[in-house]
Parts: structure tokens; C-alpha cells; sequence
């Protein structure tokens, strides 16, 4: 529990109105009122949706003593405390780890932002450091990992509260590090606000939820608020093939700056040490990559294809050695770790007769990526055959850039559904159809028989891709979710193929 003389002295609030019987303890804080609790304190957020003002009313009736708000209310209940703060989420993060007695002090944590790449190199790091000896928690994507135990989460970056609670348990389980992704949204909303990270890592920029951000530069700036908050001693990595990471370069101030490079133009590393692959080997089961970083080099070979997953492996390495680890044993480390579920995942039959790719890739650089790292693998005389969708009421300008990606990059392309949320799905259909300017195309709004469809094109030795929605195992219509799980309906279709 905390006073609520501890809670008004770390807000500094702007104005303070005393209850007629003001609370001596806090015994709950959220920013949810359907979690409100009498004795609790309520924090009224501003949401991208909704704000929580609008329910301040709601956390009265279950009997809170204090609300945390950004506007006193008209009218005002006399018997709870009313705190004025300039902004409740940067409240709401400093009260968090104050409650949770400031876990995220007790470990290194690593932070993975970027437009794509984010939980197979979240996850990897993860995986080597806890090889290496170094237990490591992750937060990401889908779930948080904390030794044996998933725990489900609903965003890829929780809120405050949320989060500084996955810490606490991390380190009651002993936990060392922590890797985290750390999306756009949490940076600008403040909900890793006041955590000073030990490492940084940027793996790519490209268009994506321009729903949320106006631009690309507000998009870039979002991300460079990971840099500025890394520790002194800590250590920043960037994808410097990306024009964007020198934007990110110079947000940082830390004293180690890794770029990483598969190509020949190093953007923003003036400062830093450069690592380098040469002598790429691209297979459908892997690649095998010579590593050149602070004049070492090193062969090393992992079971994830196509360039972009070179790059992926750059950035997990140096973040290997920036946490104290040899080149070689952070190569040796991941090399036989398989695919993420969901990203480039294989799935076939019983007898490999025939193949299909689960991939969330679900931007257009997403998906010209997984379409480019398998034509560069297949066989010259097999086919690609690409299912996807575009998800409803989310950045519309995508649809038909990915709707000429995939033309230009498969033999054969059926678009569907994804998550049509509140949007009609053949209108999605229309707007990923108008980028396609050559080749055919099939429509099959239902995501199931779209899937099926694809398994019956294949011939022996053809590739199918289900791009978009990876490790999700639900579809979100009409307000509704229901379970669906893009790996079981096409398992289920190969082996009816197979037999």
C-alpha cells in the first residue's frame, strides 16, 4: 500500500481537493473503473479512444478515495481527494513503479521498437541470453514469458500498471534481464516513462499505423523516445540500412552504438561500431552468414531464411555482446532455434508433400519482405501462392500498396479477410484490388476457404504463404471475436491434400 500523502508528494500535483475524510492508505491504483476498488485510486487517462474522465463517475460508485485526473470535475464528490496533474499518464507510470517498489531498477531491460522484426529478435535475445546463463523475461507480442510460465497480454507494450507488475514478478523469480518490445504507441501514451533501459535496439521504419501518427516523422520521432531514455552505461543497436537509423543514432547518448549492415550504405554511424555480414548463404531451412564486428569475425548459421532475418540476427548478436557475451557463444547460442510462431512459420503435411508459410506480415514492407526472402529460396520451376487481407479500421492508405506487392511478387494471389472489425470486408477487398494494376487475382472474403483454396492450387515443390495475421488465433468482426487460427486451417487442409 502507499499514503496518500506518498502519493500526492511523487505527483506534484497541479491542485489538490481533500475529501471530507481523506483516505490515510491507498490501497489500489488503475486507470481501468471497472477494476476500481473502494480505498483505490482512480487515474482518469486519455485514450486514443476514449477518456477516462468519462468515467470517473463509474470509479465513485465502487468506492474510491481518490481520483488522479487532468480536469477536477464541475461537480465533485466530497468524500474522495481529487489530484490535478498535468498529465495522468506520466502520473500513472510514476506511481506504478512506486507501488511495485521500482523492480524495473532491479533488471537490465532491453527494449526492441520498429515497424516489423520486433518479437523474432524480442524473442531471440531472449533465448540466447537465458542460454548464456542470464534468466530473461520478455514482453511482447501476444504474451509475457517468465521462465516456464506465458502469461497472456492484450497489448505488445502493457500499460503502467501492468507492466511494472510483470517486472515485480520477474525479479521475485529471479529473473536478470528483461527484453521487451516496445511499440510507437507506448512511448507517445508514457507507458514506459521513467524506466531507464540498459539496451535499444531499431529494427526498420516503414508506413504503418498513420492512423495514430499524422507522419513518417511523427512516426520516427515516437521511436527515437526509446534512445533518449537508455542509461549512460547502456548500449543502442540500429538497423543502419535503414535511412531511419540515423535518426535514431542521434537520439542516442548512451556510451556503446552498434549498426548493423547487410548491404553497402551505413546510415547514422558516426559513433558507433559498425557490424557487417559477408558472405551470405539464403537457404529455404536457414541461412549461414560471416559476422564482422570489432575486427572479429565469425561463421554463424540459424534456421530462419531470407535477408531481413540476417539483419534480425546482426542485431540479436550485438545485443549478445553489448551484455557481455563472446561472438561465438552468442552465435552458438541461436543457432538451432526455430521459427517464432506465427513469423515464417513452415507448416506441411505429414509427408512434406506440400508446404505453406504462416507470416504476420501484415505491412506492405512486411510483405514484400517474406515474398522476397521466398522467391529467393523455391525451387525456378515451383510456384508462390500468396493468401492475405488488410485489417478493417486501421491504416487504409496500405491496402492497395499491398495488393501491388503481392501481385508483383506471387504467381498466384487470393485476397481475403483479415480482422474486418467494423468495416465490410468486400470493401476492404475493393481497396486492396485497386493497387493491383497486372496479373489475375482471386477474392474469397471468408479467410477459411481462402486458405483451402490456396492448398487445393498446390503442386509438389509450391509454396504457399498465409500472410497477416501469424500467431493470432482469433478473427475480429462485427464487434465480435471469434477463434480462428490461420496454422491449424491450413495444417488440417495439407494433410486432407496429402491424402
Amino acid at each position: 500500500m502507499m499514503t496518500l500523502e506518498d502519493l500526492i508528494g511523487l505527483l506534484d500535483p497541479l491542485e489538490y481537493l481533500a475529501g471530507r475524510t481523506p483516505l490515510k492508505e491507498v490501497h489500489a491504483l488503475t486507470a481501468d473503473s471497472r477494476q476500481a476498488v473502494e480505498g483505490g485510486a482512480y487515474f482518469a487517462l486519455r485514450g486514443y479512444v476514449t477518456d477516462g474522465h468519462h468515467f470517473i463517475s463509474d470509479a465513485l460508485s465502487k468506492g474510491v478515495g481518490v481520483v488522479v485526473c487532468e480536469e477536477i470535475p464541475v461537480s465533485v464528490d466530497e468524500r474522495c481527494c481529487y489530484i490535478r496533474v498535468a498529465d495522468c499518464r506520466t502520473a500513472l507510470a510514476a506511481a506504478a513503479a512506486e507501488w511495485f517498489g521500482h523492480p524495473a531498477s532491479s533488471l537490465r531491460v532491453i527494449g526492441v521498437t520498429g515497424t516489423n522484426g520486433k518479437t523474432t529478435t524480442a524473442r531471440l535475445i531472449r533465448t540466447m541470453l537465458d542460454r548464456s546463463g542470464v534468466k530473461t523475461g520478455y514482453i511482447g507480442t501476444g504474451q509475457a514469458l517468465i521462465g516456464d510460465e506465458s502469461i497472456v497480454l492484450e497489448r505488445t507494450t502493457p500499460e503502467a500498471m501492468d507492466l511494472h507488475a510483470l517486472f515485480r514478478k520477474m525479479v521475485n523469480c529471479g529473473c536478470e534481464a528483461v527484453v521487451m518490445e516496445v511499440s510507437s504507441h507506448a512511448l507517445v501514451l508514457h507507458r514506459t516513462e521513467g524506466i531507464s533501459f540498459y539496451g535499444a535496439v531499431f529494427t526498420n521504419l516503414t508506413p504503418e499505423h498513420l492512423d495514430f501518427h499524422a507522419t513518417m516523422d511523427e512516426y520516427g520521432s515516437a521511436k527515437q523516445i526509446l534512445f533518449r531514455q537508455v542509461a549512460p552505461d547502456g548500449f543502442g543497436i540500429v538497423n543502419a540500412d535503414d535511412a531511419w537509423g540515423s535518426m535514431m543514432a542521434g537520439a542516442f547518448s548512451g556510451s556503446r552504438l552498434f549498426c548493423c549492415t547487410v548491404g553497402s550504405q551505413v546510415f547514422g554511424c558516426t559513433n558507433g561500431s559498425v557490424v557487417r555480414a559477408r558472405d551470405i548463404e539464403a537457404r529455404m531451412d536457414g541461412s549461414s552468414v560471416t559476422v564482422q564486428m570489432n575486427g572479429r569475425a565469425c561463421r554463424a548459421s540459424f534456421l530462419l531464411p531470407g535477408l531481413f532475418n540476417v539483419m534480425n540476427m546482426l542485431e540479436i548478436l550485438s545485443a549478445g555482446v553489448a551484455m557481455g557475451l563472446s561472438l561465438e557463444t552468442a552465435a552458438a547460442s541461436v543457432a538451432d532455434v526455430v521459427s517464432v510462431e506465427g513469423r515464417m512459420e513452415p507448416v506441411s503435411d505429414d509427408g512434406g508433400l506440400f508446404s505453406a508459410i504462416v507470416d504476420y506480415a501484415h505491412t506492405p514492407d512486411a510483405l514484400e519482405k517474406v515474398i522476397g526472402a521466398l522467391n529467393e529460396v523455391r525451387p525456378a520451376d515451383s510456384s508462390l501462392i500468396v493468401v492475405f487481407g488488410c485489417g478493417g479500421d486501421r491504416d487504409r492508405s496500405k491496402r492497395p500498396l499491398m495488393g501491388g506487392i503481392a501481385a508483383a511478387g506471387a504467381d498466384h494471389v487470393i485476397l481475403t479477410s483479415d480482422n474486418p472489425r467494423s468495416e465490410d470486408p468486400e470493401e476492404i477487398l475493393d481497396a486492396i484490388a485497386s493497387g493491383i494494376t497486372e496479373g489475375s487475382f482471386m477474392r474469397i472474403a471468408d479467410r477459411a476457404d481462402a486458405i483451402v483454396c490456396g492448398v487445393q492450387m498446390l503442386r509438389p515443390g509450391d509454396l504457399l504463404l498465409i500472410a497477416g495475421k501469424g500467431h493470432e488465433c482469433y478473427q475480429e468482426s462485427g464487434g465480435r471475436k471469434s477463434y480462428f487460427s490461420d496454422r491449424e486451417v491450413v495444417a488440417r487442409a495439407l494433410q486432407e491434400r496429402a491424402d
